[in-house]
């Protein structure tokens, strides 16, 4: 089931929290949707769920409408808010069950379902404790089983590993991805490293206006103007090769990456590439490259250059 943002805009006052964003998500597809605090994030989410009205433009979830259709919209969203709200005096059963009543699910078919998902989420060990006795990493998988009881074909998870330790990150970073086979998702975190792991594309808001859609792998590539190398060179004193390495025709900059060791970071003049020539420069000289590395560009670049000004 296709998510469709449609020229999205939410004021509040005239502060402009959504600037008429549009983009779609594919059936099947994790969308890992990033931006500063502040940048319209959550509002968007909100707006997708229902929870909230747009001011202007419209969401389309399947072949309903948010304005249209907003209880089918409902039925077709799973939704994990950020502060995940339990009910922690409940126990878990009872809470999945409590919420496949509130869901409209069959009587028939609820004691199904909750086995479904405490055997999906991983809650088997722990499915007859009180989710106050939960460690956080279990309550997020608590949050996971209301958010799918009702087997709704999108997921909307707003920071869904939040204050997880690295052990429980990659457990639920797995199952999100396990999950994401079937349904679509849009995933919200500040963990750059992880929506890199877990997500499809990556969609990038700050002032409430997009900045940047595509792969990681599009995205660095939209990013790179200039090659960089880390290269360390021994058999030659290090200003000579600092001298020689300057006037490579290809090479725009030359940096020491320490000052008593011969390890330099080269960058290219733009659409050049250096590497070829420095190590032509090598062999013709005679001294040794023990180390050259490319220098990739991070989704943690990405973001601050498109999102600190």
């Amino acid at each position: 089931m296709d998510i469709v943002v449609d020229n999205l805009t939410k004021l509040y006052g005239p502060q402009r929290a959504v600037d008429g964003i549009s983009f779609r998500v594919k059936t099947g597809e994790i969308l890992g949707f990033l931006g500063p605090n502040g940048a319209g994030k959550t509002t968007t989410m909100k707006a997708i769920t229902t929870y909230l009205n747009p001011t202007e433009g419209t969401v389309s979830v399947g072949q309903f409408n948010i304005h249209d259709n907003p209880d089918e919209v409902k039925r077709s969203i799973g939704y994990l808010p950020e502060n995940n709200p339990l009910y922690t005096e409940m126990g878990i059963i009872d809470y999945l069950r409590f919420v496949a009543e509130l869901q409209g699910i069959e009587k028939s078919k609820v004691n199904d379902r909750i086995r479904e998902m405490i055997q999906v989420c991983g809650l088997e060990d722990e499915k007859h404790k009180k989710i106050g006795e939960l460690s956080k990493g279990y309550k997020q998988r608590v949050g996971l089983a209301q958010a799918l009881i009702h087997d709704p074909q999108v997921l909307i998870l707003d920071e869904p590993t939040s204050g997880l330790d690295p052990n429980q990150i990659v457990e639920i970073r797995e199952l999100i991805k396990k999950i994401g086979r079937e349904k679509t998702v849009i995933l919200s975190s500040h963990i750059l490293a992880e929506v890199e792991a877990t997500c499809d594309r990556i969609l990038i808001i700050n002032k409430g206006k997009i900045v940047a859609d595509g792969t990681a792998r599009e995205l660095r590539k939209k990013s790179e103007g200039q090659e960089i190398v880390k290269v360390k060179i021994e058999d030659g004193e290090k200003n000579e090769i600092f001298k020689a390495l300057q006037a490579l025709g290809s090479v725009s900059t030359v940096d020491f990456i320490k000052a008593d060791d011969n390890a330099f970071e080269v960058q290219s003049k733009p659409e050049m590439t250096c590497r070829k020539d420095i190590f032509k420069l090598c062999v013709s000289n005679g001294w040794t490259i023990m180390e050259m590395t490319p220098v990739e560009t991070t989704l943690e670049d990405i973001f601050r250059d498109l999102t600190l000004n």
